[in-house]
């Protein structure tokens, strides 16, 4: 549980007469709930390269394909994602760290402790990548899925894989790409750690 969380249930329980309790929740405990893999339909990983932690970057990227704002329909297009990377590209899974749905989940990909294969190899040993699926040159993302994307963030600091001055960058500020499209982009260059 991060210092915050820990705090706080310590304040209730010494409120409640019940001080003398343990406290056994885990960091992850204050984080909004992720996908696991096995619940997507994830296929095996190939993956093996480490990320070294806590990450200082995270690269905000968007699919540029079709969105999806169900669970059902959020599992298929994770699937889609991963066939694309892992059988037209070859790489040895999803490129990218975690997936956000306009669901308003967030969809482990190769997660905090695997090296993604999304910004090239200047960024991927030393970024997390996050990306969200659908194309957001005209439209932007429910707030949901803003929300999900955040919170993953604040979970990331609180478990110790990002530095709690984590540097946010659109996936265009580290390569020539239009990701992640003229619309998401004008949202995450007014979040607190982003720089161009």
């Amino acid at each position: 549980m991060s210092r915050p969380c820990a705090l706080l249930a310590w304040a209730l329980l010494a409120l409640l007469g019940l001080g003398a309790a343990q406290n056994k929740e885990t960091p992850a405990s204050c984080c909004g709930p992720i996908v696991p893999r096995r619940e997507w339909g994830a296929r095996p990983s190939e993956c093996s390269q480490p990320l070294k932690q806590p990450v200082r970057y995270v690269v905000i990227s968007h699919t540029a394909g079709s969105n999806c704002d169900t669970p059902a329909s959020c599992r298929q297009q994770a699937q889609n994602v991963q066939h694309y990377h892992a059988s037209t590209r070859r790489w040895c899974d999803v490129a990218y760290n975690f997936l956000i749905g306009e669901d308003g989940l967030v969809y482990e990909g190769r997660g905090w402790n695997i090296k993604g294969e999304h910004t090239g190899p200047t960024w991927n040993p030393i970024s997390i990548g996050i990306t969200f699926m659908g194309n957001y040159m005209e439209r932007v993302p429910p707030a949901r899925a803003i929300r999900a994307a955040q919170s993953l963030m604040a979970c990331g600091v609180a478990i110790g894989a990002l530095r709690p001055d984590y540097e946010i960058k659109g996936h265009r500020d580290v390569q020539q790409t239009l990701s992640p499209g003229d619309q998401l982009y004008a949202i995450i260059q007014n979040w607190p750690h982003y720089r161009e």
